[in-house]
């Protein structure tokens, strides 16, 4: 079920209504029944993707009972060690099976070897990376006794499958959202009015911007090798912010979604293309991921404590299996280790914490030395992308060939001017809105506040408007959905 869907349309009020106004006064049964919905919402993709989802929830509780229990450190290492291969094992076959096969075959015929390997038909279940680390941060924080294993068996179940962030996250860590299963919940209005403005600019996010922005990516990406040097620095930076749009969007829905419900999810993005520095956008760019490496494999590994070589090392594992956790192709590998060269110099200077504060706090504007930084930022990271949206690695330098070439100095030629020069008008609109309201947590959560209240109204209407406009016939799923 697609948040930007009809039936994601109706069955949120059902279940909104039914949560608040007919079970408000019993909060097992307020678990009980977000777990029903999540797993209806879940299942409305493949009913039978729900047995996965059962089978990590069931691991992972027993595994946090027993690890409670135990106090021999060898023994609970290995318990800690029998959920982290069987979450891993289940996320490999399904998302790394046929690139192993794949990559193990064309080895062996590198070195004039023909070997016969068959790949499987393997249907990849929707939003299994995001609660496979969900589950996972659980038990290796029962491990580590940072979290006490919990004995409730449906605030388990509700905290892994919780609707709202199923499938494309926040990944949510235990010790945050796990003891709001705990509590019980009132309806706040205000909270609730809070939720509903950030749905309402995420659903902007996704089908004004990134679903504009993918028409025009998806056209040039696809159709590369005819493109001019112009029109592909256009395509990438279509998709920048496409992916932007489409991921920072769904994450608002989710946040804004669970609010309507009493719960509080963490910032998933921070504005990241106003970061000055490649560091600073990984501060801001899903944050849930970003911090789940670090805190789970980076610091366990040694983070930036040791050596020279060893911070290096760190630095490479740390992007590579990121871009490794996207997708079974080697230009999520590529984009990765891109990521982490960007970043070293920054490390090994000890500036890659120079930026902690967001930009151009209580101005209007930046400075010039600011706009500079952040220009390079984002050009770093729009280039990055190329190999993160192209094919295959073959595809990605073409398509950069394509850009160094005579050809970046034509004018770029659309088939649909009108459609291409309303979609950039939209997108520098939606960036000086980001900008305004970049001190927030999302850009229109204070924007209005101290307007006359028929203007603000306005202000919503039109963007409730947009979306209206642009609402494709078809359903548009959300990139991270592959993931």
């Amino acid at each position: 079920m697609l948040f930007n869907s009809i039936d994601f349309a109706i069955f949120l009020p059902i279940v909104f209504i039914l949560y608040w106004f007919v079970i408000n006064k019993n909060l097992k049964l307020q678990n009980a029944m977000l777990v029903v919905a999540s797993y209806v919402f879940y299942g409305w993709w493949d009913w039978r993707f729900l047995s996965l989802i059962t089978f990590s929830i069931v691991v992972d509780y027993f595994m946090g009972l027993l690890l409670g229990k135990e106090e021999n450190k060898k023994k609970r290492k290995l318990l800690l060690w029998v959920s982290i291969f069987v979450n891993l094992g289940f996320l490999g076959f399904f998302k790394y099976y046929n690139f192993f096969v794949d990559n193990f075959v064309a080895a062996f015929s590198f070195f004039g070897q023909d070997i016969k390997a068959n790949t499987l038909n393997i249907i990849l279940p929707v939003g299994i990376s995001f609660y496979t680390f969900q589950t996972l941060s659980y038990t290796i924080d029962v491990y580590r006794r940072k979290i006490e294993p919990t004995k409730d068996f449906i605030a388990f179940a509700a905290f892994v499958s919780f609707f709202p962030q199923l499938v494309a996250g926040p990944i949510e860590r235990a010790t945050n959202l796990l003891p709001q299963f705990y509590k019980k919940r009132f309806f706040n209005y205000s909270k609730a009015v809070d939720g509903m403005r950030q749905i309402l600019w995420g659903l902007f996010k996704k089908i004004i911007i990134a679903d504009n922005c993918a028409e025009f990516a998806n056209q040039i990406f696809n159709n590369s090798a005819n493109m001019s040097g112009s029109m592909l620095v256009l395509g990438a930076v279509f998709f920048a912010f496409q992916i932007y749009g489409d991921f920072s969007g769904y994450s608002d829905i989710a946040i804004g979604t669970a609010r309507l419900f009493g719960f509080n999810l963490m910032q998933n993005f921070n504005f990241p293309y106003f970061s000055r520095d490649i560091a600073e956008f990984w501060r801001r760019w899903h944050i849930s991921l970003s911090t789940w490496f670090r805190d789970y494999l980076y610091i366990p590994l040694g983070g930036s404590r040791g050596g020279t070589l060893m911070k290096v090392r760190n630095t490479f594992i740390i992007f590579i299996v990121s871009g490794f956790w996207h997708g079974a192709n080697w230009t999520f590998i590529i984009w990765g280790a891109l990521n982490a060269i960007y970043f070293l110099p920054l490390l090994l200077t000890k500036t890659n914490r120079t930026n902690l504060e967001i930009v151009a706090k209580g101005k209007i504007f930046p400075s010039l030395k600011e706009t500079l930084f952040m220009l390079i930022t984002f050009g770093l990271t729009v280039f990055a992308w190329i190999f993160f949206r192209a094919e295959n690695i073959e595809h990605a330098i073409s398509y950069i060939s394509g850009i160094f070439s005579s050809s970046f100095f034509t004018i770029p030629k659309f088939e649909e001017t009108a459609r291409a020069i309303t979609t950039m008008i939209l997108v520098v609109i939606f960036i000086l809105i980001e900008w305004s309201g970049r001190e927030g947590q999302y850009a229109i959560e204070h924007i209005g506040e101290k307007w006359y209240r028929p203007l603000r109204w306005i202000f919503y209407a039109t963007i409730i408007f947009l979306i209206g406009m642009f609402m494709p016939t078809s359903e548009s799923p959300f990139i991270y959905f592959q993931f």
